[in-house]
């Protein structure tokens, strides 16, 4: 066994800059529901994770898992009725065109795999993506991804937009001319692809902008800037990495709450409870015309195990109602943080929905703060929270439970924030 401390075993195997959270790290050995217990036995309450979609080691996701690895466990050129029944199962939850699923092992591969899928489909290669988003780790999305250093150049391929945030960005425009406005810089990168004979074939976005901190969404907008890339013949890959599954209550998908149907969705985190489990869906006719084109399979992507897995989480997020629970939670959550905006000055927003939802941080002078969030992240920490921070200028306060946070939790969280903002 290698000797030292077990985050200088870490530094010496894994490098010395792979990230950690928490000015102190946490170190986790067990998780069930909505806690977690680090090595000295003490509880966090997991107002972060979402990988845990219906909570640490849910029995029927870990039995689903357990009964499948016991059985079978091959990739999908073999006929396997758990697969396809999953895959059915899937697709019957989006609108039409959507109605067929090609299996992945992570968000990287579904948006890579969506990309190749748009690029094929469309003749094109020009890519548009928010100015601060993360999309994956090939060197495609790593190239694209906006909100933090990588060590690819931007490429000449694609171009960025900045998506409206009302509250800092309406400046007096009502929302139908401030849409109008983002639509337009919509406009301008499409022309420029245009303009440099590359042609525009998607528009990559998390239609829910959670990367870029949660702002209020903007009627029209999403339509608007959709509306603009399919008139240059692109398509629409919307990433539901994070707010799908039901998790902003109101819907199941997160491009529901804009009224577009996407062309091609990709999804991941959540699928599998933490069971490496991703896709893509879209059209029969685009997936079977790119698999007639160019030969995909992925030797674990939606094996049995993992078909089985996504499977559970389904039941449970219908057994249970989670949606509903996000909703009604949610709904408490808000009202809560509302309260904390009246009492503290360092609040300027709360932001999102259902159980996912944040606070906007900012100095005396209406600056970002972008010190006291970190330092905020670290004190709920202390006090047995774990949460994070997003947005552009690292001053969002990110919370995005797992989705069976129940009103008692809410209130802890709530009464914990409430403690520290206080002591600040």
């Amino acid at each position: 066994m290698s000797g030292g401390t077990l985050i200088e075993r870490r530094f010496n195997v894994m490098g010395r800059n792979a990230p950690l959270f928490y000015d102190r790290p946490v170190h986790l050995v067990r998780g069930e529901g909505v806690w977690v217990y680090d090595a000295d036995g003490r509880r966090f309450l997991d107002a972060y994770n979402n990988v845990p979609h219906v909570g640490h080691c849910h029995p029927r996701v870990v039995e689903a898992i357990a009964q499948q690895a016991a059985t079978l466990n091959l990739h999908t050129r073999y006929l396997h009725e758990t697969v396809v029944d999953y895959a059915e199962r899937l697709t019957s939850m989006f609108a039409e065109p959507l109605d067929t699923a090609m299996f992945t092992c992570s968000g990287t591969e579904a948006n890579e795999l969506a990309l190749r899928m748009a690029r094929f489909a469309t003749g094109r290669a020009g890519v548009i993506v928010s100015d601060f988003s993360y999309h994956g780790n090939s060197a495609t999305l790593g190239a694209l991804t906006t909100c933090f250093p990588v060590v690819e150049q931007f490429p000449s391929f694609a171009r960025t937009i900045k998506v409206p945030d009302p509250r800092v960005d309406s400046h007096g425009l009502d929302q139908d001319a401030l849409a109008d406005r983002y639509v337009g810089y919509v406009e301008d990168a499409v022309r420029s692809l245009q303009a440099d004979g590359i042609g525009v074939a998607a528009l990559l976005i998390d239609s829910f902008f959670a990367n870029e901190g949660l702002p209020d969404p903007v009627p029209g907008y999403v339509a608007g800037a959709v509306r603009a890339v399919r008139g240059a013949g692109g398509v629409f890959i919307c990433d539901e990495v994070q707010a799908g599954f039901g998790r902003t209550g109101d819907a199941m998908w997160g491009h529901e709450l804009s009224g577009v149907v996407p062309d091609i969705v990709t999804l991941g985190k959540p699928m599998g409870n933490g069971h490496p489990l991703a896709g893509v869906i879209a059209s029969n006719e685009l997936v079977s015309d790119f698999q007639a084109a160019s030969t995909y399979f992925n030797t674990f992507g939606g094996n049995p195990v993992s078909a089985a897995a996504g499977s559970a989480v389904l039941d449970v997020i219908e057994e249970q109602s989670l949606q509903d629970n996000a909703r009604s939670v949610g709904t408490h959550v808000r009202r809560g943080l509302e309260k904390l905006k009246s009492e503290h000055t360092i609040i300027a927003g709360v932001r999102g929905r259902g159980l996912f939802f944040g606070l906007e941080l900012i100095h005396p002078d209406g600056r970002p703060d972008p010190e006291v969030t970190k330092l905020l992240v670290n004190m709920m920490r202390e006090r047995g929270v774990l949460l994070s921070r997003i947005g552009r200028h690292d001053n969002v306060l990110k919370m995005r439970p797992p989705m069976v946070f129940t009103v008692a939790n809410a209130d802890l969280l709530l009464s914990t924030l409430d403690d520290a903002f206080a002591a600040l």
